[in-house]
């Protein structure tokens, strides 16, 4: 089931953490991969929403930054979730370049290299 909801209804339904920020997760919209974890507050999903661009906060920096602004790998909005909850977001998105700093698509690029063993609990 899914329910659509208003774009005030949607700011309404954010709860933020006692920073005033929650954790978003970019998806690419095509292909379903995760791209990205970064921080919104208050001002900067309303940014994202009005612009259609996607908008964080830099906990390091302490600022605002659009994505893209100064490399050029844009994420434009495409899809709005929020969780059953209302402490993370979702957004659905077109990456144009790299997500990750590093300059990798996903920052979800490393991985283990032996899952752990479901009968034995060992790699």
């Amino acid at each position: 089931m899914s329910e659509v909801l208003s774009q005030s209804t949607f700011i309404a339904s954010v709860h933020f953490n006692s920073d005033g920020l929650v954790p978003t997760i970019a998806q690419d919209a095509e292909s379903g991969e995760v791209l990205m974890l970064a921080w919104m507050n208050a001002q900067t999903l309303a940014e994202t929403l009005r612009t259609g661009q996607l908008t964080y906060w830099s906990r390091s920096r302490r600022e605002r930054w659009r994505k893209g602004e100064t490399s050029g790998h844009t994420q434009e909005l495409v899809e709005a979730r929020i969780d059953c909850d209302g402490d993370t977001l979702l957004f659905r998105v077109r990456q144009t370049g790299a997500a990750c700093h590093t300059g990798e698509r996903s920052c979800f690029y490393r991985h283990l290299a032996a899952p752990v063993s479901k009968v034995t609990g060992e790699p």
